[in-house]
């Protein structure tokens, strides 16, 4: 494994995130705004039938995280998929795999920045305007930095209240709508006409909205057992993750007419079940999703930076460790310098091809990596996935199904992101080519 560039002083990261912190630090990852909204966009598509394909998402996306699971538990290191896939095939993919997973969930936690004024703004309609954002966003995201700053013990528990407080109001909506339904029984539903574009365009939505879990393996050089949780945390949170989605669906087009034209569909749920008290409840919840989600990323995603640094493949800044604090205090001050920026003046209309784009790229090499490193480091994995070249093949196979159904006429910012990562590669290479190679190009 590379070492560190030489001109650092040597402080090491704290191993202070447990089996159940990194589980609660999975879903936080997954479970953001688009649980709030999403269930009445699938019922729009495939009607009551769209419980059956959030099942259908849930395993599509299980053979993903099986091979996530089982290359994961084969590092004790920071990285995520770009040290997975760097260590399977190479420096200059490694290199964009760590450009593009950097890049997406740094313009997606902007863009949910940008969500929690608006949600903001149902309770208080001045939060909208200029003065009152620019404070907003300032303050907010300010806390999580200087939380992450001082130490990934503090940044894991705020994690860790933040989970429970979304899922608090998300489990309670589940309970009562069940409950409901199965005591009112369920409303004559509008029929909804679906072909198979339909279908594919719905499982498409919801395999996304599984997704994110890679943010959490990005710090595994301060997870307390890595190799051992890494699995064991992928597949309590997707069983967490299916049945939340599940219930919610079951509730959404069972209590809702016309679940396909309703713009909130949790709340509208709350408001038949628990009446506008309820409705009040989701709100907030999805104020505490929203934050939550930026809470983990701001905890997780500088370690990507971290890890291309600590490698070579980056300015060594970006790989400086707090004396004190023990954390990558430069590379979370970097990103929650861009974050702010981005959140305050960024544009994010090609965010959703950029994410779908860079997302199934990294998860198909991911997969692809699996039966690469088998050969590499046979025995190093603690999990090992029965079946695995098979799971490995599907995984890359349904990455690339994806991919056709996405819309790459929008995809600028992506061409541009894959130069720089070339150009980084270029660079650190022939950097390494002057005064003497410290890993493989």
């Amino acid at each position: 494994m590379e070492q560190s560039a030489p001109s650092l002083p040597r402080h090491e990261l704290v191993r202070a995130i447990g089996r159940w912190s990194l589980v609660a630090l999975v879903v936080n990852s997954i479970i953001g705004s688009g649980v709030f909204g999403l269930p009445s966009v699938v019922a729009g598509l495939v009607g009551r039938a769209s419980v059956l394909a959030v099942l259908l998402a849930g395993a599509a996306i299980a053979i993903i995280m099986a091979c996530f699971a089982e290359v994961a538990s084969q590092f004790t290191e920071t990285g995520g998929p770009y040290l997975y896939v760097r260590a399977a095939f190479g420096r200059l993919l490694g290199i964009e795999v760590g450009w593009l997973a950097w890049l997406v969930r740094l313009t997606a936690c902007a863009a949910n920045a940008n969500l929690f004024v608006i949600y903001l703004g149902e309770f208080w309609q001045g939060a909208r305007q200029p003065l009152p954002r620019f404070l907003i966003l300032t303050f907010l995201i300010a806390i999580l930095g200087a939380i992450n700053y001082r130490g990934v013990r503090v940044g894991t528990y705020v994690s860790n209240g933040f989970t429970v407080a979304k899922l608090v109001p998300l489990g309670l909506v589940c309970l009562v709508g069940v409950f409901y339904l199965i005591t009112h029984g369920e409303l004559a539903a509008m029929k909804v006409s679906s072909d198979a574009n339909a279908w594919l365009h719905a499982l498409v939505l919801l395999v996304f909205a599984y997704g994110g879990f890679e943010t959490a393996l990005m710090p595994m050089g301060e997870a307390k057992d890595p190799r051992r949780d890494a699995a064991f945390s992928l597949f309590a949170a997707l069983i967490s993750c299916t049945v939340i989605y599940v219930l919610i669906q079951w509730v959404v087009v069972g209590l809702l007419s016309d679940p396909g034209h309703s713009d909130r569909p949790l709340a509208d749920v709350a408001r038949t079940v628990m009446g506008h008290g309820g409705a009040a409840l989701v709100a907030v919840g999805a104020l505490v999703s929203v934050y939550g989600y930026l809470s983990a990323n701001i905890l997780a995603i500088p370690r990507m930076t971290f890890a291309l640094a600590e490698r070579g493949d980056f300015p060594h800044q970006f790989a400086a460790i707090h004396p004190k604090f023990h954390t990558p205090y430069f590379s979370i001050l970097v990103f929650t310098l861009l974050l702010w920026l981005l959140a305050l003046f960024g544009s994010f209309a090609g965010n959703a091809t950029l994410s779908a784009v860079a997302r199934l790229s990294y998860y198909g090499l991911v997969c692809a990596a699996l039966p690469v490193l088998r050969k590499k480091q046979p025995g190093a994995a603690a999990f090992r996935l029965p079946g695995g070249t098979v799971f490995a093949t599907l995984g890359v196979l349904l990455c690339l199904a994806l991919l056709i159904r996405t819309d790459l006429s929008k995809s600028l910012i992506l061409v541009a992101t894959v130069m720089v990562g070339f150009l980084n590669w270029l660079v650190v290479r022939k950097r390494e080519g002057a005064g003497g190679s410290r890993g493989a190009a």
